[in-house]
């Protein structure tokens, strides 16, 4: 996790992630460390490892508490860095961080695809893609923020078998990242199927689905809105799972949905408001996922 150093608006990013505001909230960068502080000190009080660089002053990158778009780690020792649509999130691959993780893990190769920013295509990580893991399946979204081709090539490099398909807000415009409408669990799916409009394509993912013998948990529209498809299962030191969800999407959840959840992992709501509504990113976009081994 990034702690950000400073946090704001960030107008670069706002033409198509429609889940952000640009609203005067009084403090707001000391209400998002704050709001940073208290979820590290949440997932540390379950037993989940976290590792949190502080941001530096500059460059500036507002969005640099959402280290999940521009770097990935992989089992076997890869990381990979990402092309980014907006030019000021491209500041945020700072060699401190690749540092930091080069000097704490085993780092045996870098997939650095970020040229394709020179053509104005882009695939934003583990935000633009949602990944199974276990079974080496991508799914991807199209937008502006997801290039098939690079998806593709993406996918060649790291074996994944990718999965791709449009999905709309319900205002029909393209949902920007496949995080905020799915979430990948061991042995469940948390997805918005509403928001896929072509036939085909929700059959095909209603099958992977099926052959990889996950559990289907819908939400709606309005409880993508409040980021309930935007959670990450982790992992404490124990090897048990937890699901981190944010408070708002917490309570947007009907009880029967918690239940079918709660099944798999316990659930662990944290309270980050300013960090949505200002950044229109939740839970899962602030963690990166750690698979490399100790140095």
């Amino acid at each position: 996790m990034v702690r950000p150093y400073q946090f704001y608006f960030n107008p670069q990013t706002a033409s198509n992630n429609f889940f952000q505001s640009n609203i005067n909230i009084e403090n707001a960068n000391e209400l998002a460390i704050a709001e940073f502080d208290s979820m590290v000190e949440k997932l540390h009080a379950h037993q989940i490892k976290v590792k949190v660089v502080q941001d530096t002053q500059e460059p500036s990158t507002p969005d640099s508490v959402f280290p999940n778009n521009w770097v990935s780690t992989h089992v076997g020792g890869t990381l990979c860095l990402y092309p980014m649509y907006a030019e000021n999130r491209r500041a945020e691959r700072k060699s401190s961080v690749i540092k930091f993780l080069q000097k704490n893990y085993k780092i045996e190769k870098i997939l650095d695809i970020s040229n394709f920013e020179k053509d104005r295509k882009f695939l934003e990580g583990t935000g633009s893609m949602v990944l199974d893991h276990q079974n080496k399946i991508a799914y991807g979204c199209l937008s502006e923020r997801l290039d098939k081709d690079v998806f593709s090539y993406w996918c060649d490099k790291m074996q994944f078998k990718p999965i791709c398909f449009n999905a709309l807000d319900e205002k029909d415009q393209p949902i920007y990242h496949t995080n905020v409408m799915m979430c990948m669990g061991t042995q469940f799916v948390v997805i918005c199927l509403d928001s896929i409009y072509i036939k085909q394509e929700k059959k095909m993912l209603r099958n992977s689905f099926e052959q990889t013998h996950k559990e289907v948990i819908e939400i709606s529209q309005d409880q993508m809105n409040h980021f309930a498809g935007n959670m990450l299962q982790v992992f404490d030191i124990a090897e048990k799972p937890h699901l981190i969800v944010s408070e708002q999407a917490y309570q947007s959840l009907h009880i029967a949905q918690l239940k079918r959840l709660e099944k798999y992992n316990p659930i662990l709501p944290i309270s980050i408001p300013t960090i949505e509504a200002l950044g229109g990113g939740s839970t899962r976009c602030m963690m990166a996922e750690i698979y490399l081994e100790p140095a």
